[in-house]
């Protein structure tokens, strides 16, 4: 996954409450200009995950 755009503000509609990501905004927003979730054959939630994520420095 190639690293996406970081926002100066929330992308409305994206709630996000893991902190440690790079894109994390107080208030469980996220800055990222998109996100990718992952795998496409997930059985359930438990299967799921952001690719998106990035540790944060």
């Amino acid at each position: 996954m190639m690293r996406v755009n970081k926002m100066n503000h929330p992308n409305e509609g994206i709630k996000c409450v893991v902190n440690t990501c790079e894109y994390y905004m107080s208030g469980d927003h996220c800055a990222a200009e998109k996100i990718e979730v992952q795998p496409r054959n997930a059985a359930d939630t438990q299967e799921t995950d952001c690719a998106t994520f990035i540790p944060k420095d």
